[in-house]
């Protein structure tokens, strides 16, 4: 057994049940004591079955581990839950909705909602981790996600060209040993990309990208900037490459083609959070229980709807 992971069994035996899985996230997100999520209160009224009541709010709200998660008003067992967060965060290429269900044991749209819910998770930051920009070596590069026009139906051709026509353009920066990041972009023009880049790329970074125009003038003031001419055929060039940014798209696209078979413009961006939180905290190179802690940690504060998930 490797020392940085466990096994499905291992963590049955962690979490037997809903108790032990609530007894594990009151734990994780209460260290020091029940307080209230509303008001942050410790005067706290203990009911049965993992319920709670402020006595400090006005009215005494009644409040679980699940309240302002994004497993609130879920009725599906707590370790279900942990058990769906540990295939997330194990499972390199991502995890279907189907496969999830018959996992553990919920109607495949059950699964679909889970998977959305614990995406948005993934999105952001965590309430006590504020973004932190990239630094050192940053390696940008753009890719693009959607059908080839020739295999579409001919009323959904939008008979533009090749290449990048229809599809959705991502634009990636990975800091050589350290966090990745990808967004989707909604106009892809030189004064969006420049403007992410200055948004969450440190000032006196080294960038490495492609020749493409989109990266041009970025050498100067603010950055160093190198270029590898794919045009060329030129791949590397001592340090100057984009080869590990082009990794994280290998491993996104393997998934969303081999895996979930298909991801819309609309929730595109919540799995592009997922492929990245799994290299960030749910990095490999982290012990299981920790990326399960992280991805916990996520889960408090935020919270999505099936109408918003939906909309």
């Amino acid at each position: 057994m490797s020392r940085s992971t466990i096994s499905t069994l291992q963590l049955f035996a962690l979490f037997p049940d809903k108790e032990t899985a609530r007894t594990y996230l009151e734990g994780r997100r209460w260290p020091d004591g029940t307080r209230c999520p509303f008001c942050a209160s410790d005067r706290i009224n203990v009911r049965k079955g993992g319920y709670y009541r402020c006595l400090a709010c006005d009215e005494g709200e009644n409040f679980t581990v699940r309240t302002k998660t994004v497993m609130e008003r879920s009725h599906v067992p707590l370790h279900k839950w942990l058990y769906a967060m540990y295939l997330l965060v194990t499972a390199r290429k991502g995890i279907a909705s189907l496969q999830l269900a018959k996992e553990i044991g919920v109607t495949q749209r059950t699964a679909w909602f889970i998977l959305g819910r614990l995406r948005e998770a993934c999105g952001g930051d965590g309430p006590d981790s504020p973004l932190e920009k990239l630094r050192g070596e940053v390696e940008v590069d753009e890719c693009f996600v959607g059908g080839l026009e020739s295999n579409k139906h001919e009323y959904q051709k939008r008979h533009e060209g090749r290449g990048p026509v229809g599809k959705v353009p991502v634009l990636g920066m990975r800091e050589r040993g350290g966090r990745t990041f990808a967004q989707v972009q909604k106009r892809r023009n030189l004064d969006d990309i420049h403007g992410e880049i200055h948004g969450r790329v440190d000032v006196g970074t080294q960038l490495y990208t492609d020749d493409h125009i989109c990266f041009s003038d970025l050498d100067g003031l603010f950055y160093r900037h190198d270029t590898v001419n794919h045009s060329a055929g030129e791949y590397a060039r001592g340090p100057v490459s984009t080869n590990s940014i082009e990794s994280v798209w290998a491993v996104l696209k393997r998934g969303l083609h081999g895996v979930y078979h298909h991801a819309s413009a609309k929730h595109l961006q919540r799995y592009l959070d997922e492929f990245t939180f799994r290299l960030n905290e749910g990095n490999v190179a982290n012990h299981t229980t920790q990326r399960l802690d992280s991805f916990v940690d996520r889960c408090i504060g935020k919270r999505i709807t099936y109408k918003e998930l939906v909309a």
